[in-house]
Formats: structure tokens, sequence, C-alpha cells
């Protein structure tokens, strides 16, 4: 094994001296204790390594020593149910070797490599199959089949041999032939360097709305499947709650969820909280199709920066089955601040505030791995990456590098109010500011499926927020009785959209979780009312105190608690309004309008 010799220590930062043959981000053991670590910058014969594992007690003179591999994830059967470090070491299965706390230079497998599978072939003796092609399947857990495929480094093979029957992941059960005629020996494991994106044919225009539950997500701003979307917010806003609910309720198969930096005892909460969720699709547990990466704050800062990658290289893995994968990555604002250590180790020209000039593209980088794509494949095979990231930006200061980074490629803003949320409105969406550019992609979705109107009431419920917020001001200055009927009623509509749509009961059972189609009929009552009632004020003689204490407007209030298995009720809720607001109208029909 090739060596070369420490020369400068600076934390997670190693140089050593006598790399000439070491390449761009090369895998290497440093010192004789074989920490982890990668090489991020070449000087000739120097090479800076950043080391995933405390240095504490390294110093020059010590060894490097070259693997000649570069920083690659195991796939194979086993990844849903795992909790890994950022380096994809299982937590799980480091305690039970070295105790509580990691100790350094050790080294476990990544996933359980005397566990037997039960290989299903797909493909048979003779066939001819492509890069990407399904072999074969696994039942991985109750809820997932994992699909095993041909390496993407062989272009055209011809099966030669292939086992069905209960196999380890590094037995070999399949043997194919190139159109070379050399033999490759296959197993269900495959390794892929999580720098390198994985390939695909083509990526499609996203434009099925990845369905959240959450009122303020699905129909105000939405997100595709295979979209990019950031949550940024000052601390106690509910970015970790608001991306965890994501997680437990989103219509994605499989969830990868990152924990980059965040607070121990938040990722303890989520450690603790995931293995005994239920997913609400199926009443199984949540873990059967999840994948955790935790990477707390008190971990080493170069395995932070690496946990993003190692998270959508596995997210990758399984889009390329065919699944939709949502990925939340909390937060990314950790992520950058270990680019910004690393880079003044290396002593890097600093860009804004600090961080690397590189910043941008990194961020770029990162979230263009995101879509909804045509897998590799001989077959018509579709999967997509769903990237949901929370920013943390210091004060809640959204010009700040990464926020203004991250909103440059991503096309939803969800921004995290601190003010809403010291009023207990959660989610605390800010409505004003937040936008999707997802709209128009989902259109055609929302008329075939849910129904012809849904965009129309959706965008006349966002202009009566915008009217309100003008007219608060005036509320503010002159009060409330300055106010026409007509402004009065946009007042009263507003606020049954914030209070009654927007804001969202997380430990309710039915209010938690909303289909698109009871969204929809909320929404419609309250615009319903708006529009019938515009009618009403219209009329002189017409008292405003009498709509606001009908019994109309607290059944509205109260239509969030039908049942979802009852939907026809908003039907006739929708009929009882219009009826109502007519009786009204009948009633002053004598007087004459203004």
């Amino acid at each position: 094994m090739e060596k070369g010799v420490i020369i400068k220590v600076s934390g997670p930062l190693v140089v050593a001296k006598g790399m000439k043959k070491a390449k761009m981000y090369e895998v290497v053991k440093v010192s004789e204790e074989k920490l982890l670590g990668e090489i991020i910058e070449i000087n000739e014969d120097r090479a800076s390594i950043q080391v995933y594992e405390d240095t504490t007690g390294i110093g020059p003179g010590e060894p490097v020593y070259l693997t000649g591999e570069t920083m690659e994830v195991t796939l194979a059967p086993g990844l849903l149910t795992s909790i890994y470090d950022g380096i994809q070491r299982p937590l799980e299965a480091l305690e039970k070797k070295a105790g509580p706390f990691i100790t350094r230079g050790i080294e476990v497998d990544p996933l359980d490599k005397g566990k037997k599978w039960d290989f299903l072939p797909i493909a048979k003796k003779g066939d001819k199959v492509f890069a990407g092609d399904i072999l074969g399947e696994v039942q991985e857990t109750t809820l997932i089949k994992h699909k095993i495929m041909l390496p993407l480094t062989i272009k055209e093979a011809t099966v030669v041999e292939i086992k069905a029957g209960h196999h380890t992941i590094d037995e070999e059960i399949i043997k194919v032939e190139d159109e070379n005629g050399k033999t490759h020996t296959l197993t269900m494991t495959q390794r892929w360097s999580i720098r390198n994106p994985r390939p695909f044919k083509d990526k499609k225009v996203p434009n099925i709305p990845l369905i959240t539950g959450m009122r303020t997500i699905d129909t105000i701003f939405p997100i595709a499947k295979g979209g990019a979307g950031c949550i940024p917010g000052p601390f106690g806003a509910g970015k970790t709650v608001t991306q965890q609910s994501l997680a437990k309720f989103c219509n994605a198969e499989i969830i990868v969820y990152i924990g980059c930096g965040e607070r121990g005892n938040e990722m303890t909460d989520v450690l603790k909280e995931f293995p005994e969720l239920e997913d609400p699709n199926t009443g199984e547990p949540l873990m059967k199709r999840t994948v955790l990466i935790a990477n707390t704050s008190n971990m080493p800062v170069a395995a932070r920066e690496a946990s993003v990658y190692t998270g959508i290289t596995i997210a990758e893995y399984y889009r390329d089955m065919g699944y939709n994968v949502a990925l939340m990555a909390d937060s990314t604002s950790r992520w950058a601040e270990a680019l910004r250590e690393i880079s003044g180790r290396l002593e890097e020209m600093p860009g804004e505030e600090g961080y690397p000039a590189y910043l941008g593209s990194a961020t770029a980088a990162f979230y263009e791995r995101a879509g909804t794509i045509n897998c590799v494949c001989s077959e018509k095979r579709e999967g997509s990456v769903t990237v949901i990231g929370a920013v943390s930006p210091p004060g809640g200061d959204l010009s700040e590098p990464v926020t203004q980074n991250t909103l440059r490629v991503t096309k939803v803003f969800w921004g995290l109010d601190a003010n809403l949320a010291y009023k207990r409105h959660f989610p605390a969406i800010n409505w004003l500011s937040s936008y999707s550019l997802y709209e128009d992609n989902l259109k055609d979705y929302w008329k075939k499926e849910i129904a012809e109107d849904f965009d129309q009431i959706r965008k006349e419920a966002g202009s009566l927020l915008q009217q309100e917020a003008k007219l608060e001001e005036i509320v503010r200055l002159v009060g409330m009785d300055a106010l026409s009927s007509k402004e009065k009623l946009i007042l009263l509509a507003s606020k049954s959209i914030r209070e009654d749509f927007l804001f969202q009961n997380a430990f309710d059972y039915l209010d938690a979780f909303t289909p698109l189609k009871k969204q929809y009929g909320i929404l419609k009552a309250i615009i319903l009312l708006y529009r019938e009632a515009s009618k009403l004020v219209e009329i002189e003689s017409f008292e405003f105190k009498e709509l606001q204490e009908s019994d109309i407007i607290v059944k509205i209030s109260k239509s969030k608690e039908i049942d979802n298995d009852k939907l026809e009720k908003y039907d006739e809720l929708h009929k009882e309004i219009v009826s109502e607001i007519q009786e009204m109208i009948s009633k002053y029909s004598h007087t004459n309008l203004k």
C-alpha cells in the first residue's frame, strides 16, 4: 500500500507529502490508527486531506496510506431501517462494537453480511440484459421490494447463470457475459462514489404533486415529485418539525432523512421517534421505508460535509429502481459551515461572510441531483428524488449567502416566520413571502384528479390574504369601524383562511393529515362564502354583524373535523352556504342596492 508522511495537522485538515500517486477525492487511512480521510487538494507531491474522525494526538511524521478508492457507499438490501453516521457506518453496529461513544479508527460494515435474503430472479439464463435492467428482486421490508439491477458499468450482457434462493449480499448469484465476451460474476451489492451523480436517460418536467397532507404546502405552495424546495427560518420556527411531518406523511415510497450538524437532543428525538412512528398509508412502522443519517454538531466536521452526498446517493439508487424518494436535509446551513471551516483551514480565498467562493456551485450541484427521470435501462421506468433542505440563517436573516444560494436553485420557498411561531400558528409558513414555481406544472393534475376550479380557488385565497395584509395597516391607523362592509368581508374570509385552513394541529389525528380533495372542500367553502356574501354586503340596509354571527361561519370553522372518508359532506356544506346567503339576500330584497 502506497503511503505518504504527515507534515501538518490543522483540526480535521491533514497535509501530507510523498503523495505523487494520489488522486482527487481518493480515500486514505491517516496514521497507524487508520483514521478515514479524503483528499480534497493536491499540489505537486503534497495532498490536503479532510479527516472524518477526531485528529487529536495525530502529528507530523506519521504515515498516510493510499487506498486507490474514492469515497463510496455500499448499496444492497438492508439499507432501509438503518441508521448511519455521515460516512455510512451503522450506529447500532458501532455501539455493539465500541460502546455508546464512537472510538477513532473503528471500521464496521455498512450492511449485515451474514443476513440471508430471499432472492427471486426475474431475468432468465440466456436473456440479453442492459445497464440498469432488473435481474431479480428481494423483499427488503414488508413495504418495499429491492430491485437487483445490472451495474451501470456493464452496458450490455447475456445472462449465463442466475441462482434463486436464500443468499447473503456478498454471495455470487449471477453470471453475465458482456459484448466483449468477458464474464462478470455479480452479487446483490453495488458500490457508488458519493460525489458522482448516478446517470439517467433524461429528466422530465415534474407534473405530479408530492402530497404532504399539510394544507399550506399542498394547496398554496405545492411541490412536485422530483422538485427541490427549501425551508429557511430562525431558531424555534419549526423547520425540524415541518421536515419530520413531511417525512411521515408525504406520498413518496422511500424517505431518506439526513440530520446534518443538528443538535444532539434534536437528533435523539428523531432516532427515538422514527422507529415508533406508524406509516399512515399502511399502518406498518415508518422505518420500514426510511434510511436515517445522523451526523450531530459534535461529530467531526468533515463527515458533516460528506453526509448530504451519502444520503442523496442512496436516494438516487432507490430512484433508479423506479421509486419516488423524498430526501430531507436538516440543515444545509450546517453543511455550508463545514465547507467554510475546511476552506478556511485550506487557506482558500474567502467569499461572502467567509464562505468559500464555490458555495453557490456546491449548493447547485447538490439540489440539481433532484428530479423526475427516465431510468437507465431497456424498459420504460421512471423514478424521482424530491429534495427538501432546511436552512438556518443566523438571526433569521434571509439575505445571508446560504439562503440566497439555495433560493437560486430551488423552486419552492417555504419561509418560516418567528412571529407566527410565537402566536402558535403552525406550520409557521409565511403566506406573504413564500412561493412555489411548480403551480403551472400541476394545473392539469388538479383539474383531472381534484376539481376543475381547484387552481382558481387557491389563487382567490392567495389574493384575499394579500388584500388582508393591506387592510390591516388601515385598521391599525383608523380602526375597524372605518372599513366598508366589503372590506370587512375580506377580513372575515381571510381570517377563516388563516385559522380554519392554514392552521393545522399536528396532535389531532384528523387535522395532522388532510387529503387534497378534503383541502379543496374546506377552501371552497370559505371562497363560496366570500363570493355569495359579496352580493349581500352590496345591500345598503344589511348589518354585517348578522353575517359574522351566523351559524354558517361556525360550520365552516368546524368543517375540517369531517372524516376523510365522508367527503360528500362538503358538497352538502357548499349547498348550505349558498342557500343560507340567498335567504339573507331575500330577506333584504326590498332594500335598494347601493
